[in-house]
C-alpha cells in the first residue's frame, strides 16, 4: 500500500458577524419620499464593509405602500460573496425576531456590474403591517442583518507523516487518519505526551504483519484479503492473525475492529483454537465470543477433544479461573 509522505487539506474560509440599525423618529422619516435611503453606519465582515439600506417610503412607485430593506456591499470595485439574512427585532419581550429575506448564498460586485444591493428583489413589508406590528414602538424600530462571507482564499492544511518501528520494519501512516480512527493514537500524536512531538515512534510487543493489518483497517476500514480469509471468506481466516488483531483492537481503542475479529473467529471455533480464543475474550472483554466459546465446549464429545489439545494445557496454566469456568458452564449445559 502506497503512503504518501504528506497529505493537504482544502476548507473553505468563513467568516460570519452581524449588525444592528436602530432607527427613531419613525413617524418623521416615513415621508422622506420614496426611493430615498436610509443607511446604517458601515460595518466589517470578511474583509468587506456592508450598510443595511431601509427606505421607509419604499424603493419605488410601485412600492410605495411598503417599507423596504436592503443589504448594500460598501467595498468599492470589488466582489464578495455571501449569505445573509435580514430581521426586524421585536420591541416586545419574548418574541423572535421576523426574517424579512434570508439568502443562501449572493454574489455582490460594486465593480463594473454594479450589482452591490440583495436581495435582487425588494425585501418589503406593507408600511400598515408594520406599522401595527411590535417591530415598531415608540416611534422606534430595530433591523438586523447577520452576513456570513465566504472568502476567495482557502485554509490549506498539511497532514504530517509519522513513521513507526515495530519488529525491525518501518511503516508510515497519516496523523490525523489515525487521530480520527482511535483516541489512543490521538492522545499519543496530539496530546500533552511526548510521542505528540516526535515524528518516529516504535511500537513494542506486536508483530510486524499484525500492526500492517491494523494500519490497513485504519485506511480502510476492512482487513486484507489474506487476512479476512481467501477472498472475504472469514470462515477460513488466519485465526492465529485474528487472535493479534483482537488484542491490537482493544490496544487501540478500534471498537469496530474489535467486533469485527470477535465475529471471525467465531465462524472459526474448533477443538483446537477454542481455547485460545476464550481465553482471549475474557482477558479483552469480549462477552458474545466468550459465551459462544462455552456453549461450544458445552457441545457432546467436544469437551474430551479440547483437553488433548496444546490450547487447553496453555490455557490451564496461564488461566485457570477461566478452565474452571468453563467446566462449570458446561456441565451447567449439559445438565439442562
Amino acid at each position: 500500500m502506497l503512503t504518501p509522505s504528506t497529505v493537504s487539506t482544502c476548507t473553505p474560509v468563513t467568516e460570519k458577524g452581524s449588525h444592528v440599525f436602530e432607527i427613531s423618529g419613525y413617524s418623521e422619516l416615513k415621508n422622506v419620499g420614496i426611493g430615498k435611503p436610509i443607511r446604517s453606519g458601515a460595518f466589517s465582515v470578511g474583509g468587506y464593509e456592508w450598510a443595511i439600506v431601509f427606505c421607509p417610503d419604499g424603493y419605488n412607485w410601485g412600492h410605495k405602500n411598503f417599507m423596504s430593506v436592503r443589504l448594500e456591499l460598501l467595498s468599492k470595485d470589488t466582489k464578495a460573496r455571501a449569505s445573509f439574512t435580514l430581521s426586524l427585532i421585536s420591541q416586545t419581550t419574548g418574541l423572535f425576531p421576523y426574517t424579512l429575506y434570508k439568502e443562501s448564498l449572493a454574489d455582490f460586485d460594486s465593480g463594473k456590474d454594479r450589482r452591490m444591493f440583495r436581495p435582487l428583489d425588494y425585501c418589503d413589508m406593507e408600511r400598515r403591517e408594520f406599522e401595527e406590528s411590535p417591530y415598531l414602538k415608540d416611534d422606534h424600530l430595530a433591523i438586523e442583518c447577520v452576513v456570513t462571507v465566504k472568502q476567495p482564499r482557502k485554509r490549506v492544511t498539511t497532514d504530517k507523516d509519522v513513521t513507526f518501528s515495530v519488529g525491525g520494519e518501518t511503516f508510515t501512516a497519516r496523523k490525523k487518519v489515525l487521530a480520527l480512527r482511535s483516541p489512543v493514537f490521538r492522545a499519543e500524536l496530539y496530546g500533552p505526551m511526548r510521542e505528540a512531538r516526535a515524528k518516529h515512534l516504535t511500537i513494542e510487543n506486536m508483530q510486524p504483519a499484525v500492526f500492517k493489518a491494523l494500519l490497513h483497517f485504519i485506511d480502510t476500514d476492512s482487513l486484507p484479503a489474506d487476512v479476512d480469509g481467501h477472498g472475504g471468506d472469514s470462515s477460513s481466516a488466519d485465526c492465529e492473525m485474528i487472535w493479534h488483531l483482537l488484542e491490537a483492537a482493544d490496544r487501540y481503542a478500534l471498537d469496530r475492529l474489535k467486533v469485527l475479529c470477535e465475529s471471525i473467529l467465531c465462524k472459526n471455533l474448533d477443538a483446537e483454537t477454542v481455547s485460545t480464543t476464550l481465553a482471549l475474550a475474557s482477558q479483552h472483554n469480549c462477552g458474545r465470543l466468550r459465551d459462544i466459546c462455552l456453549q461450544y465446549v458445552s457441545s457432546p464429545n467436544v469437551m474430551d477433544a479440547v483437553v488433548a489439545t496444546q490450547g487447553y494445557k496453555n490455557l490451564k496454566a496461564s488461566c485457570p479461573c477461566v478452565v474452571i469456568e468453563m467446566f462449570e458452564e458446561a456441565m451447567r449445559l449439559q445438565n439442562t
